[in-house]
């Protein structure tokens, strides 16, 4: 019988590594809300997701790359300001702020999930 860490963990895994990358990207904006003509950005992440699951079929291809800038530039986006700043800064903190924190509680959640996956096999390895 062949065990796949693939079908047990689904999309948890790669999302993990994605909502990681994508907190990089959010707290960069959050740091430069004072930098002149600093643009926000921030990824599409369900469609980086469907991406990731395209290039295997239904099953999550982990992205195999250090971060964000390497591997999924195409995807992200620029953030349009909600009002601009006269400095040509397009970060809105309260919404990055947002973001951050609404990122921080879906990885916990796939984090979560992922760890108690791992609990029961190990319960189940040594019989318990």
């Amino acid at each position: 019988m062949k065990f796949s860490f693939d079908k047990l963990f689904g999309i948890h895994e790669g999302a993990l590594k994605l909502w990681s990358q994508r907190a990089e990207v959010l707290s960069n904006n959050i740091a430069n809300a004072d930098t002149p003509n600093f643009k926000a950005r921030d990824i599409d992440f369900k469609q980086v997701l469907h991406q990731m699951q395209g290039s295997r079929g239904s099953d999550i291809a982990e992205p195999r790359v250090d971060s964000l800038e390497e591997g999924f530039s195409e995807n992200l986006q620029y953030r349009q300001p909600l009002h601009p700043a006269m400095d040509n800064n397009t970060v809105d903190a309260q919404v990055e702020i947002t973001q951050f924190l609404e990122n921080s509680q879906r990885f916990q959640v796939s984090f979560t999930f992922l760890n108690g996956k791992i609990t029961k096999i190990i319960s189940a390895l040594r019989g318990d």
